[in-house]
């Protein structure tokens, strides 16, 4: 009964953090909002310097290790440890994969000095000025969001290996999981934004 309760707890736990990371990011909504309002037009063309390809590349990363964490949850719940640790590798894999074509996507950027601060940044437009700003505050939060959560993933994976995460005690894993479905969904929001604006 009273791990029942203790699991309980800790689900919900993860509820209101969670809640809190979507007013977080709902507040960069917000303000992106705001700001497309004002210089519709220069977002529209500044949407138009992202490169798609690498967009749509990160969206199918994300839906593929989300498939794979969920899929690692019910492997646990039936016992299949082997199984449940390749899955959690995989998700962590693609959370690797992700970062890596956003630190290509970033220094292609950084080359032709479009960054925060630059001089071609400053030179331009503010609404240019002001979505290059917004891209770069919220897919780096995002980034760190993917670090956290593979840091998660990879605390359940020893867990599951130890033993401690099992058909009968994997709360760990579930929340872990939900974590991970939040920075899923949350680029789910954000790849719209900014790479298919029109």
């Amino acid at each position: 009964m009273k791990q029942a309760t203790d699991e309980r707890g800790k689900r919900l736990g993860m509820w209101l953090f969670l809640y809190t990371e979507i007013i977080l990011f709902g507040g960069l909504f917000v303000l992106y909002a705001v700001y497309l309002s004002k210089f519709g037009e220069a977002f529209i063309s500044a949407g138009k310097e992202l490169d798609r390809l690498f967009g749509t590349g990160n969206t199918l990363i994300l839906l593929v290790s989300s498939f794979a964490v969920a899929a690692s949850i019910t492997a646990v719940q039936r016992g299949e440890k082997r199984r449940a640790v390749w899955l959690v590798a995989g998700a962590v894999a693609c959370g690797a994969l992700f970062l890596v074509n956003k630190y290509f996507e970033w220094g292609h950027k950084f080359e032709l000095g479009i960054y925060p601060g630059s001089e071609n940044l400053l030179k331009s437009e503010p609404g240019r000025n002001v979505f290059f700003g917004l891209y770069y505050v919220i897919t780096g939060l995002h980034g760190i969001h993917i670090v956290i959560g593979m840091t998660l993933l990879l605390v359940a994976m020893v867990l599951i290996l130890m033993g401690r995460v099992n058909a009968e005690r994997h709360v760990v894993l579930e929340n872990a999981g939900l974590y991970w479905h939040l920075v899923d969904l949350i680029w789910i929001f954000i790849f719209p934004l900014f790479y298919l604006i029109l």
